[in-house]
């Protein structure tokens, strides 16, 4: 392994961070005390990578076992009781547990301990989750009735092929 072509070509660095207070409204707030927050889209790092956070409520969510073919996903358990699938079983996972799955990779995670959770959720390269978080959104607020075949292209244009 090295280090990348560099893409700064400058001498003197420049004033481009971004900063998020921790007090920052939820993107993707939810009734069930749930939200989605989007710390760092593909958009704002130029396709590199993209950070949520993802807050659960205490009823039961996540998604089952799925995998993407363009993507990698990573899981970092903030707060709560998570359950992460690994492809072979759901593990119990708590904070400060990681799970890294490369593109490909079947998993899924679960909120089921009756309480709320919390993880960041980090897509490389960066891609457009956003929508697809709003189109489940829409799903589950029951805006949006998709039929089968609208639900296969939604999933297979969003690249979360479930099993």
């Amino acid at each position: 392994m090295s280090y990348p072509a560099p893409v700064y070509p400058g001498t003197g660095g420049e004033v481009t961070a971004r900063f998020r207070p921790v007090g920052t409204p939820p993107e993707l707030p939810r009734p069930d005390g749930g939200a989605a927050h989007y710390l760092a889209t593909a958009a704002s790092t130029d396709g590199r990578f993209g950070l949520y956070r993802w807050d659960m409520g205490a009823e039961p969510s996540g998604p089952g076992p799925h995998f993407h073919r363009t993507i990698s996903e990573s899981f970092f358990v903030l707060s709560g009781e998570v359950r992460l699938y690994d492809g072979r079983e759901w593990r119990r996972s708590v904070p400060g547990d990681f799970a890294y799955v490369p593109e490909g990779g079947v998993h899924g995670f679960r909120n089921e301990s009756g309480a709320p959770a919390s993880m960041l959720i980090l897509f490389a390269p960066g891609a457009p989750r956003e929508a697809y978080f709003e189109g489940l959104v829409e799903i589950a607020e029951g805006r949006w009735t998709p039929s089968p075949e609208e639900m296969r292209a939604f999933l297979e244009e969003h690249d979360n092929i479930y099993l």
